[in-house]
């Protein structure tokens, strides 16, 4: 598959079919992705992948925490968005989540359905491995742009193997639950997490597009 074809089919995934995924092939996918860029080489991410028991433990504990922490999730000083949007940011948050749930057919209004919904974060969206992002708290927000830039890579290396992925900030709610049940040294915390696994595209979550603002919104062409 060419760059620009992965680019462009590239989605947040929130619905995959039972096909599990092997070991072999997700440390081949993971191995490529290490040559993303990084500053100083530092490669300054890890990666916990899940699957069976170890998922469905990560899953039961975010589950028995969701009702809980949402919407503010657990006491963190890095939170998932600021306090505070401004404009564009905060329209172009709300109008992805007013597609979604239109896709959906759940109106904010059933509180039930929407809450619901919401829950399936927690649960990797049904995927059979979810990626859990561990960075060092003692770097900086470059270290933290890496991250991304790998992030990226595995999601575009994804979709030239025919698999689909979600990069998850929700996790990052529970980072303190996370960081104690799975046993990171002090200094280590969740960023964010990935579920992958095979795209179910008879589901009508996987069937719209998030919107997309124009090069003329988010480009100066200066000296042309």
């Amino acid at each position: 598959m060419e760059l620009k074809q992965a680019v462009l089919e590239r989605r947040s995934v929130r619905a995959f079919t039972s096909a599990r995924l092997s070991e072999e092939d997700l440390r081949d996918w993971l191995t490529a992705a290490q040559r993303a860029p990084s500053g100083g080489n530092m490669q300054g991410w890890e990666v916990i992948a899940l699957t069976g028991a170890a998922l469905d433990e990560v899953t039961q504990l975010a589950m028995s925490r969701a009702p809980v922490v949402m919407p503010a999730g657990e006491e963190t000083d890095r939170p998932v968005y600021p306090e505070t949007l401004w404009e564009p940011y905060g329209s172009r948050r709300r109008r992805s989540g007013e597609m979604m749930y239109e896709a959906l057919g759940i109106s904010r209004e059933d509180v039930q359905k929407f809450n619901m919904w919401r829950s399936n974060n927690f649960r990797f969206f049904g995927a059979p491995v979810g990626l859990l992002f561990v960075i060092d708290e003692r770097m900086g927000h470059g270290q933290w742009a890496h991250m991304g830039i790998f992030m990226q890579t595995l999601a575009l290396l994804a979709v030239d193997r025919g698999w689909g992925t979600c990069m998850q900030e929700a996790w990052g709610m529970l980072r303190p639950s996370l960081k104690a049940h799975l046993k990171l040294d002090d200094s280590k915390m969740i960023y964010c997490g990935m579920a992958v696994g095979i795209p179910d595209m008879s589901h009508p979550i996987n069937n719209y597009r998030s919107e997309r603002a124009s090069v003329d919104e988010v480009a100066d062409f200066r000296g042309f």
